[in-house]
C-alpha cells in the first residue's frame, strides 16, 4: 500500500475545511475533482466538482448504498431504469445493487457531497484511478474494488 493510501478505521474528529480534502488527499478521475470530506470504515464522503459534458457511466455499488446532495447545477441520473434530474438541495439516494449513473449535460460545472455506507474500498478504488486516463482500464480496478460497470450500450440515452 503506498503510504498516502487511506486506511480506514474509526471516524475521527475535525473539520475539513471548504474547498480541500481529509487530510489533503484530491482525487482527478476521469475529468472530476473529487475531494474527499471523511473516512472511516462506517461511511466515506467526497465532493465532486463536475465539468459540462462529464459523467460517470451505469454501475452498481454491490456493498454500499449511495448517496448524493447536490450543492450546484443540475445531474441528469440513471435510476435502475429511470431518467431523473437532481438539482441544488436535492439528494439522491441508490441502495446498494441500483444500477445507477450520473451526467452533467448542462454548460455549468456541477458539485455534489457524495457519500457511501460502509465505506468499503471506494477510496481506495479513488487511489488507484488518480490520474489514470484509460476507461477500460478504470472499468477493470473498479470491478475489483466492488463497483461493476454495465456493459456499454446497455443503457438507452447513457
Amino acid at each position: 500500500m503506498d503510504a498516502d493510501q487511506i486506511t480506514l478505521g474509526p471516524l475521527p474528529e475535525g473539520i475539513t475545511l471548504a474547498g480541500e480534502g481529509m487530510n489533503s488527499k484530491v482525487w482527478n478521475v476521469l475529468g472530476h475533482t473529487y475531494y474527499m470530506k471523511s473516512s472511516s470504515e462506517s461511511s466515506f464522503a467526497f465532493e465532486t466538482v463536475d465539468p459540462p459534458g462529464t459523467g460517470v457511466p451505469p454501475h452498481v455499488h454491490t456493498t454500499q448504498d449511495e448517496h448524493i446532495y447536490v450543492l450546484e447545477g443540475v445531474f441528469t441520473l440513471y435510476l435502475d431504469g429511470q431518467w431523473e434530474t437532481a438539482g441544488p438541495g436535492d439528494t439522491v439516494r441508490m441502495p446498494m445493487g441500483l444500477p445507477h449513473a450520473y451526467y452533467n449535460r448542462s454548460e455549468d460545472f456541477c458539485r455534489a457531497l457524495f457519500w457511501v455506507s460502509p465505506a468499503g474500498r471506494l477510496a481506495e478504488l479513488f487511489d488507484q484511478l488518480h490520474n489514470l486516463e484509460d476507461p477500460e482500464e478504470v472499468v477493470r480496478r473498479s470491478a475489483l474494488r466492488d463497483v461493476d460497470f454495465l456493459p456499454a450500450g446497455s443503457v438507452a440515452g447513457a
